[in-house]
């Protein structure tokens, strides 16, 4: 497997990711108090979807395009609307030539006293990401594997925010290394939230890591909460590309399971290939 962002950017994936991201984050602004984002694997941060990668992929053709497109209820919109706003600030009305990653995306929601730690050990994304941020401030860019990075950044001084685990999943062994390694930061920072990408094309691969991190998260004196969000858009056929997302959200806003209720019935539709999406939201026990 290989998921490195410039080849997916802006995919149905990159789509509910990045939903699930800000609503995290626009919870965490409803106290005044500071709060920091730990991106592991933040790549290059905007993509162009006119270039090469994007351009043999086409995914966001049915990812970022259908959504923009798409109409939601009274109900959803407002909860969809600081994601859209984002995506569409990057691009020049109606054209749709860019899309930003979780970096430029996490940062479009820091306040002023607000930071955010970006890790990229590849040399051309970061590159890149360091030009996107443009010299910010509140934004450090580090040459520094992200799973080395994950417990020893932890916990932030601000001692409140999110780390964002969203590795390219190219190593055999990346699904146990994510378990690991959360395992071992959670164990710093119980208090903490964290967002875990994966592919889910292995029922057990997926299922091994949802059970390691439900173990690890009620081990903490008080047990921590873990919410599964999984999205397919179709039935996965073998040798094709992906069609069902997984995430793990670790200690998440009590409001964020009623909303991705809402929201992700109504992608169903502009996200399903071949028909409807399904989805799967549930608390894992342990």
């Amino acid at each position: 497997m290989n998921y490195r962002h410039a080849f997916h950017a802006g995919s149905f994936a990159d789509v509910i990711k990045h939903i699930v991201l800000v609503r995290i984050l626009t919870y965490l602004q409803d106290k005044p108090a500071a709060f920091r984002v730990i991106d592991t694997h933040a790549g290059a941060g905007l993509y162009d979807l006119t270039g090469e990668e994007a351009s043999r992929s086409g995914e966001w053709l049915t990812g970022i395009a259908r959504v923009l497109q798409a109409r939601f209820s009274e109900q959803a919109y407002p909860l969809m609307a600081p994601y859209l706003d984002i995506v569409r600030s990057f691009n020049a009305p109606p054209a749709l030539t860019a899309y930003p990653g979780s970096p430029l995306i996490a940062r479009a929601l820091l306040r002023p006293q607000d930071r955010m730690t970006l890790c990229e050990l590849a040399p051309v994304p970061r590159k890149q990401l360091i030009e996107a941020l443009r010299r910010d401030t509140q934004a450090r860019v580090v040459d520094l594997d992200g799973w080395t990075a994950l417990p020893a950044f932890v916990p932030p001084n601000e001692r409140r925010g999110l780390v964002l685990i969203d590795p390219p999943f190219e190593a055999k062994d990346e699904f146990q290394r994510m378990g690991d390694r959360f395992a071992a930061a959670f164990a710093k920072w119980p208090t903490g939230s964290y967002l875990l990408w994966y592919p889910a094309k292995s029922r057990r691969a997926t299922d091994d890591l949802t059970d390691r991190v439900a173990d690890a998260t009620a081990a903490s004196k008080p047990p921590g909460k873990l919410l599964r969000i999984e999205f397919s858009t179709g039935p996965q056929i073998e040798g094709e590309g992906l069609t069902s997302t997984g995430l793990l959200v670790v200690n998440p806003p009590w409001t964020l399971h009623d909303e991705l209720k809402l929201l992700l019935s109504e992608l169903q539709k502009p996200l399903g290939q071949g028909g409807a999406a399904r989805y799967r939201l549930e608390f894992p026990k342990p």
